[in-house]
Parts: C-alpha cells; structure tokens; sequence
C-alpha cells in the first residue's frame, strides 16, 4: 500500500494483512524428483506437506478401463456440429459488472457499433440479464492477416460456467464413492497435509472447498493429465507431477492441484472481468480467445496456456481434449449447466461488521483473492483494537455478520451458509479466515448477527499479523468486494477497488477510510 507522505511512515505500528503470494512461476524445466516435500512454502501453503507413496497398490497389469458413469449421473450424447459457430450476429447476455465500454472491447468492436445496432443511445442503462446484439467480429483471417505474429482460438465451448465452480450440482458428487469405483492411482493415494494425512479424495475435496472449484472438473483434470482416476499404475513421470506442471515447489498432489484450482480460477474471473485479451503459451506463440467463449471455457484456455504450445494446447482445448476427458467420466458438460448462477435480481443480505458493537478495529486489506491470487477479489482484511506484535495471541472477538449456521472449522477456517439448507455450494456463504482454534465456534452452530466465532489470528496459511480474511460466495462463485452491481457492504459501509489487489476504501455518507498495511488512526473502523 502506498504511503501519502514520509511522516505516516512513523505511524505504522506492523503489518496486519495476508501475506502477498509472489508471482507464479511458470518456467518448464523438468526437474528430477526430490527426496523430500518440505521445501519453503508460499503463503497459500499449509505448514506442512510431504508426499508419502500409495498405502496400496494393486497389480500392475492394466488393461483399458470401461467408462463406468455411476447411476446419478446423466446419460449423454455428444451433439452435432455444436461447435461450429453459426454466421452472423451473435447475442450476448449482460453479465454483473459489464458496461457497453467492456463489451465492446471484450468482442472487438467499438462503442459506436455497439449501441447502433442495439438502437440504444450513449445515456441507456443496461442490467444483468438483458440481451444485447454483438455485430459480427472479424473472421480469425482478417485478424491473422492484421497481427500474423498472433492467432485466434476456437468458439468451442469445453464447460459450462456451472462446472468450474463448487456450485450446486457439485453436491451430487459423493468424491471418495467415484474415485473408489474407478480404482485407480488415486484411490490408493495418501499425502500428509499440514500434519495430517490425508487420502487422495480428501485432498480433492479440500481443494474443491477451498478454492470454490467444481471436484468433477479438478477429476477430469488429473485424469486427462495422468489417468490417475482410472489407471492403477500411471506413468511413474506423474508421481510428484500428476498435472505434468514441473516446478521446485508444486510437487505432490495437493501442491499440483492448488495450482491447478488457483489458474482456472484466474481464468474464469479474470474473462469475466474483461481483463484477458491473449494468451502466450510455452512456445511463445499467442492466442487472442475468441470473444463467444464462456467464463468456463476461458479458465481451461488459462490453464492449458501455462502447460502448451500451439499445438497442444488446440488438441487440449478442443472437442478431443480435456472436453472427452471429462464426457467419458462423468457425460456431457452441458446437462450439468445451470444458467444463471447469479440471478439478475441478486442483491446482497444485511451484512455487519464482523465485530462487536461500539469497537474500533482496523481497515488493513482492501479487495484481495477470496482464496489464493487467482480467485476473485472477494475479500477484505481487518486487524483487531490495540498493537499486536506480527503474528501474536489476540482476546478480540470476530463476531458473525450475519445469521446463518456454521458448516465448517478447521485451520483458520469458519465457514458459515446463511441460507441454512446444509449446502456450502448453495446460496450465500460467508468465509471467515485466520480463526483461532482457541474458543472457536464448532461446526453446527447456530448463529444471530454479532455473536462470537472466535478470536483473529494468523492460523490457516500464512501471514504476517494477527487479522480477519473476510470473504462472500454465492452459489460457488467468488463475488469480489468491489463488484460494481453487489458491492460488499457492512453496517452502510461500502467497498471500492481501484484495480490494485489490496488497495481499496470502505465508503459511507460521504466518509471514506483507504486500507492500510498497518494499525493507524487513518484506517480506523468502527461499529
């Protein structure tokens, strides 16, 4: 955060935000396997991770597994010709946070053209859900023929929006039941996560829960990557490296999956956002996607972008790549789309801040990644009343924003449903980060707005402070503290962004207080 002058460099106190996760590494450079896991970690780690071989293996004679879709999940045929594009026009459903200026430029075409063919002046208000008339864009020639160094990709959709998060229908999906009748490598599969060993499904959920990613697609992924879903002895080359992204850190299942989970997410939010406009790949060849995929789409066109070159990464992104992958395990990727994930009409519920009435505690991170950098910018950070020492023990109490019932705890985690049907993957969902387990509130709890859940700390990942990570879902999607249709407000205070992860204000009857890395008069809070 930047300081506005010298002298406020003597009101700093210390830190009081989450760590900063540096940049991804996305050299490939095959590295020989280490003997160990226990290397420095990032923050969005776990303290501990060591990779320890499969409890079991079976035979190694393999033979070409059946596809074998378990009775709750559809039957499909694969469409024809649906990924041919048809000419002319195309139509376009207005999303949360779009404006006529983003859609131009996401589709190519200017304002102008925009407006005159939806016969709309410069002065009309558009809102979620309305349909608007896209001009037809430039064919991939006229672009090639403009810019020869770059190319286009495909129209073909490889997933609905609905199977990249941990939305609804990810509920039907018992993990350890799919990946047991599969008998492959990774049922078999057990790696130690921050003390604790955990079993390959295990580390399949966690990721799926943590990172808000759908587990069908994080299966299809490993699948596609290393048949471990199916393959009781995959290649030994995938043992550390199941995704085949080869670094010095992301070794091991859950490393690889993190990663993995943390790329799609930059994907899907990043499109939906209009921050994407090409990809360079491994070869150093560049993609501009064309402007008709879907959100979902867009985050496998990310991931395989850092795992390809042009080449591979048509196969991987096309209608013989992740897509078959995916429609052998689990049937065609549309039946499962649910449309839209976020209704036109959504607003926010009454939402406090997340401490006691008549406290003052501290603005210390403004909109920032819900879960890792890649996720949207779904959260914000408060550090508790008085001077904490970097990462030490705090009486305050975080107190609930809202009523609803905990669903889980464990490892800084309080997560909380405020519609009450059981479902983490449902409805709004509130995270509560770096919750000491000293006096936190079990799962199960029943809560009222402004009872306590525990005190902040730094537990669950890493950070430099003692503080709260505060974070909204709905419906499995990451909606960003600055979104512009469902900003996040607490007690009328309101965030804003200004592109800058954690920069941002908190804004109420013409108040604003600006987020600060520290403990000061300037980014005080109070309830």
């Amino acid at each position: 955060m930047r300081l506005k002058s010298p002298c406020l460099l003597v009101l700093i106190l210390f830190l009081t935000a989450c760590t900063r996760s540096a940049p991804i590494d996305t050299s490939f450079t095959p590295a020989a396997a280490p003997d160990n896991q226990n290397s420095a970690l990032p923050a969005d780690a776990p303290a501990v991770l060591t990779y320890l071989p499969p409890t079991r293996l079976p035979g190694a004679q393999v033979s070409t597994p059946t596809p074998n879709v378990p009775a709750i999940l559809p039957t499909f045929t694969l469409p024809a010709a649906a990924d041919t594009p048809t000419p002319g026009p195309l139509s376009y459903t207005v999303q949360p946070g779009d404006f006529p200026a983003s859609i131009a430029a996401q589709f190519g075409i200017s304002v102008d053209e925009l407006l005159s063919v939806n016969q709309i002046g410069y002065d009309a208000v558009i809102y979620p859900g309305d349909l608007l008339i896209i001009p037809t864009a430039p064919p991939p020639a006229a672009v090639a023929a403009a810019m020869p160094q770059l190319a286009t990709s495909d129209y073909f959709k490889i997933i609905p929006d609905s199977e990249l998060v941990y939305g609804p229908l990810t509920s039907l999906l018992d993990v350890p039941a799919f990946i047991s009748s599969k008998g492959g490598y990774l049922a078999f599969y057990t790696q130690e996560v921050d003390g604790e060993t955990l079993s390959g499904a295990q580390i399949v959920v966690k990721v799926a829960q943590n990172y808000s990613i759908n587990p069908r697609l994080l299966l299809a992924v490993l699948e596609y990557r290393a048949q471990w879903v199916t393959n009781p002895a995959p290649a030994p080359s995938t043992t550390y490296n199941p995704i085949v992204y080869v670094d010095d850190f992301h070794q091991g299942l859950y490393r690889q999956l993190t990663w993995t989970a943390n790329r799609l997410n930059e994907g899907f939010y990043r499109w939906r956002e209009g921050k994407i406009t090409q990809w360079t790949l491994l070869d150093g060849s560049q993609i501009i996607p064309q402007p008709g995929i879907n959100p979902g789409t867009a985050a496998l066109q990310n991931l395989f972008a850092t795992l390809d070159d042009s080449a591979n990464w048509n196969i991987d992104t096309g209608p013989g790549g992740l897509y078959a992958t995916y429609a052998t395990l689990f049937g065609y990727p549309f039946d499962w789309s649910i449309e839209p994930l976020l209704p036109t009409n959504l607003t926010q519920p009454a939402l406090a801040l997340p401490f006691g009435a008549g406290e003052t505690w501290y603005f210390t991170g403004g909109p920032h990644g819900g879960w890792d950098s890649g996720s949207g910018w779904a959260a914000l950070d408060f550090a508790p009343p008085g001077e904490p020492a970097g990462c030490s023990s705090s009486d305050a109490w975080v107190t609930a924003i809202a009523p609803g019932r905990i669903l889980r705890t464990g490892n800084g985690i309080v997560l909380q449903e405020l519609d009450n049907d059981g479902l983490e993957q449902t409805g709004w969902v509130i995270l509560y980060m770096h919750i000491e387990a000293r006096d936190r509130l079990p799962a199960g709890s029943t809560v009222q707005t402004g009872d306590r859940i525990g005190h902040p700390s730094c537990e669950g990942g890493l950070a430099n402070a003692t503080h709260l990570h505060l974070a909204r879902r709905y419906n499995g999607i990451w909606i960003a503290a600055d979104d512009p249709q469902i900003p996040l407000t607490l007690d009328g205070w309101t965030a804003s962004g200004n592109g800058v992860e954690y920069d941002g204000w908190l804004n109420q009857s013409g108040r604003s207080v600006e987020a600060w890395d520290g403990v000061n008069q300037i980014n005080e809070i109070s309830r």
